[in-house]
């Protein structure tokens, strides 16, 4: 108790140290007096008597000190005292120290916002019990052309068997991706509203496992999920419930229809839990045996995961369950005849041939993960390589001050200062600059997080990721900021704790050692800047490339209108409305396709032809109107484009890759081919310029297209329940006459609703979103790379000319030339730029071997990709030096000779 009341004692001290010092000064003179009096009374003279007093006394200053270290804490009265000097200094040079803090606080804020969303998309646990347990089942296989490929879809009947044959050692659970759907709600007096939302279909076990607790009513139970139309019940998401509904409770009991079905609304699921898709955050759940796939052995259609029972080992348990699991797996698929219908032996067998893996999803799983995992590694690595050169500039800049303060070090170690007190000198200036930094660049991380992720996906359907500040940022952040300061100060201070006093006050052992750490620095910062430049490079040609890439159609005014039909409409319906949309003024062509070009869709068939075996290369195709081709702008290099008579199974329209892999050597027009073994004949009428159907990124595939109208084995026209209107206007900006045109549609009553509202240019746009964020963060990291690395050369510069001020003007008064000036300045800080490119070139090739599957039609070996960082650099480094060597050139060897 007596230590506690003497700490807490020496604590108040720290806030009362101006009285107190007062009352110890009065003290102590007190003390003196008497003793200047007891001196007298014994006969000295005054001057004698206070001499006296003194000695008898002791030190003043020792007893003075001796005082503050009983009453406070010595150590954070000097870290204090260090502080304020350190703020000085900061003060003392005003530009300097703000460009500091914000280089270092573009960095720092760069490094946060890359890891919030880093974490966000693949680290961060899911919201649930069991986290740890939780995988997802996939299949590993050989895909189109030939090309390894997964896929981590399951068709519901093979699911159930599954979860059936495991239920004593594991649970499965089914959960569809998150689509964006047309949902309708009822409204009183107000008709219906209809609206996008995302909407997943999930197994009823999923709530009950995942151990989440409604926030209003009740989740789905086991028992929800018996079959369509049994139990038509649906959750929202908390965050719908919210921002749709603002918290409304009475939303309990209300219906909502989706597609041709009715839900009742049960329950609110836990504000935390959003879904397990990663970028998306489900708004509706409904139980996954409602939707009418879950019937269909041959479409794949949600994801399986796997939780194991509490206090399972995975490590014993995972291999049995997956041998297990992929033995009924390859049986279901053996067994399904809708699945292998068509198909070659070669084809089967390839089929067949799957192996089973589980992948750890505790954190979540979707395509964003797979598509930008690899982005945000970049991501990482350009914030961090910016932060690093950052911090070489400002370590540069506190060496430079060292050295110019080795004397003043010097004679605070000659008074009595320990070496240890120096270090935290220097240290605690690094830290003030690393804690302003953090806190400028905790704004920008603030702010650009959720500017890169509304990027991400198109502007109609952004992806959606939770960015909390919470203790993982804060603790990443305090992290980086340690980080910093010890990359900041510890050399300098280092070095200043090793000042030998005689040597630093005569000009120090080795004076040109200050300038070789400088340079080595230099080398260094080089090296990351010429990193980012060169990656920078590839990313933004990558992009350039695949901007220009001829598409062989047009985007221009092409406003398409996705449709459907509830219960689905014939063919001559989708014709009267398509004629309709033509009287529309301002259009100047309809055609309708089955779907977008280069939308979401696509979908392959074998084909068979001359009744031969389907060929292991699959063909995809898309149904069209006639006049699509006109209206897209498409090429005919032969034969004839569709009529009004034609219709699938019949004609048939290829591409020029489809008739140089099936028909090679041979005029395709008049041959025939099948979709499949045993199938009706489609006669090929036409031939079409290569386009890109559905991926930028891949070649040209064989593509057919087949008319429209379909018509099933007993020759009767079939239904489509949706298709997309490609309106061609005559007006610049297509979407001006979408509201007038979904009016016209939903006026006619024939069961058509538009879906979606988009434009061509908007879905080719779509394709580059990656690429096109990638080379723009890329392009700003490089632009500010080789500012901090000017920057950088210029401070060096700068110092060694103000250092070597004496050696030119001697070097001048002895009849140098202004050539040789130039050299001597410059000859050192080339020689380190030319090795620290040639290094982050180097490191360059070794980056560029773990990103290459982002470039597009550009190698790391490609001369310009090299060319174009070293000229960037070279013309940085000759605007950096420029006033350097100025200064050189118009030093006074006069003057220096009389100061010297």
């Amino acid at each position: 108790m007596k230590h506690l009341r003497r700490g807490m004692r020496k604590f108040f001290g720290l806030f009362t140290n101006s009285r107190t010092e007062a009352e110890m000064n009065r003290e102590m003179a007190s003390h003196l007096a008497l003793l200047e009096e007891e001196f007298l009374r014994k006969g000295m003279v005054p001057a004698e008597a206070r001499r006296q007093a003194r000695i008898s006394f002791g030190g003043v200053e020792q007893t003075r000190i001796a005082c503050r270290e009983e009453r406070g804490l010595p150590f954070i009265e000097k870290l204090w005292a260090d502080i304020r000097f350190g703020w000085r200094q900061l003060r003392r040079n005003k530009i300097t120290s703000a460009a500091a803090v914000l280089s270092l606080a573009l960095g720092i804020g760069s490094c946060v916002a890359a890891f919030r969303l880093i974490d966000a998309l693949l680290w961060r646990p899911l919201p649930i019990s069991g986290a740890s347990n939780l995988y997802v089942l996939s299949r590993q296989m050989t895909g189109l052309y030939g090309r390894p490929a997964e896929d981590g879809h399951w068709a519901t009947p093979d699911f159930k068997l599954m979860r059936d044959a495991v239920k004593d050692q594991a649970d499965l659970i089914a959960i569809s991706d998150a689509d964006r759907t047309d949902i309708t709600w009822s409204i009183p007096d107000s008709g219906d509203d209809t609206e996008k939302a995302h909407v997943a279909y999930v197994s009823g076990n999923m709530f009950p496992l995942f151990g989440l607790e409604p926030a209003l009513g009740r989740l789905l139970t086991p028992a929800d999920d018996r079959g369509p139309g049994l139990n038509p019940y649906a959750v929202l998401s908390w965050d719908y419930w919210n921002h749709r509904f603002g918290r409304d409770p009475h939303v309990l009991g209300r219906s909502v229809h989706i597609g041709d079905q009715t839900f009742e609304i049960i329950g609110v699921g836990p504000r935390a839990f959003t879904g397990t898709e990663n970028g998306t955050i489900t708004d509706v759940f409904l139980p996954v045996n409602v939707n009418s796939f879950a019937t269909q052995d041959n479409i794949t259609w949600h994801r399986t995961f796997l939780m194991l029972n509490p206090g399972v080992n995975p490590a014993t348990v995972l291999e049995p369950l997956r041998q297990h699991l992929s033995a009924i797996n390859r049986t279901f698929e053996g067994q399904c005849s809708e699945c292998l219908r068509g198909m070659a032996q070669a084809e089967i067998d390839r089929h067949l041939d799957q192996k089973l893996i589980f992948k750890p999803a505790g954190s979540g799983i979707s395509d964003l993960q797979k598509d930008y995992r690899r982005f945000l590694g970049v991501l990482g690595l350009l914030a961090a390589l910016v932060l690093m050169i950052a911090c070489v500039n400002v370590a540069n800049m506190m060496t430079a001050q060292a050295a110019a303060r080795a004397q003043e070090m010097a004679l605070r170690i000659s008074i009595g200062a320990g070496r240890r007190r120096l270090v935290q000198l220097i240290l605690c200036q690094s830290a003030l600059l690393a804690l302003l930094a953090s806190v400028v660049g905790a704004f920008f991380a603030a702010w650009s997080a959720p500017f890169v992720l509304s990027l991400v996906n198109p502007p109609d359907n952004p992806a959606r990721l939770a960015l909390p500040a919470d203790w993982r940022v804060l603790l990443f952040g305090f992290g980086l900021m340690l980080l910093v300061v010890l990359s900041l100060g510890l050399l300098p201070a280092l070095r200043a704790s090793a000042v030998r006093p005689v040597a630093a006050l005569k000009g120090g052992d080795d004076p040109h050692s200050p300038r070789r750490l400088l340079r080595g620095a230099i080398a260094l910062q080089i090296a990351f800047c010429c990193l980012v430049l060169f990656l920078s490079s590839l990313f933004v040609t990558s992009f350039q490339r695949l901007q220009n890439r001829p598409l062989g159609f047009s985007t221009d005014r092409l406003l398409l209108l996705e449709t459907v039909a509830g219960k689905g409409q014939l063919p001559v319906v989708w014709n009267q409305t398509a004629e309709a949309l033509r009287a529309v003024p301002g259009v100047d062509s309809v055609a309708i396709s089955g779907w977008p070009l280069l939308g979401r869709i696509k979908i392959n068939s074998d084909i068979s032809v001359n009744g031969a075996p389907p060929s292991s290369t699959p063909a995809f195709f898309l149904n069209v109107s006639p006049g699509w081709l006109s209206t897209m702008k498409i090429a005919l290099v032969s034969g004839r484009d569709f009529r009004l008579e034609d219709a699938s199974p019949g004609a048939a329209i290829v591409n020029e890759t489809f008739a140089r892999t099936f028909f090679p050597g041979q005029d395709p027009i008049g041959r025939t081919f099948a979709r499949g073994a045993n199938r009706p004949p489609n006669k090929i009428v036409g031939v079409t310029l290569d386009i890109p159907d559905h991926d930028l990124r891949e070649p040209n595939r064989a593509v057919f297209y087949v008319p429209f109208a379909g018509i099933d084995g007993k020759s009767a026209p079939t239904v489509e329940n949706f298709a997309t209107f490609v309106i061609h206007t005559n007006t610049q900006n297509a979407l001006a006459l979408a509201d007038s045109l979904r009016q016209l549609i939903a006026q006619r009553h024939n069961g058509l609703r538009v879906s979606n509202v988009t434009t061509q240019l908007d879905l080719v746009r779509d394709q580059t979103i990656r690429e096109r964020l990638i080379a723009m963060l890329a392009a700003f990291f490089a632009a500010v790379a080789l500012l901090l690395a000017g920057i950088g050369l210029y401070a060096v510069l700068n110092y060694s000319v103000l250092q070597r001020r004496r050696e030119i003007g001697i070097r001048m008064a002895m009849g140098s030339t202004r050539a040789g000036i130039v050299r001597i300045v410059t000859v050192d800080v080339f020689l380190m730029i030319a090795l620290g490119g040639c290094a982050g070139v180097a490191l360059g090739f070794g980056a560029a071997r773990y990103v290459e599957s982002l470039f597009y039609q550009v190698k790391a070996t490609d001369a310009d990709m090299i060319v174009l960082p070293a000229f960037a650099l070279l013309l940085t480094a000759l605007v950096a030096t420029l006033p350097a060597v100025l200064r050189a050139l118009r030093t006074n060897p006069t003057e220096i000779l009389r100061a010297e």
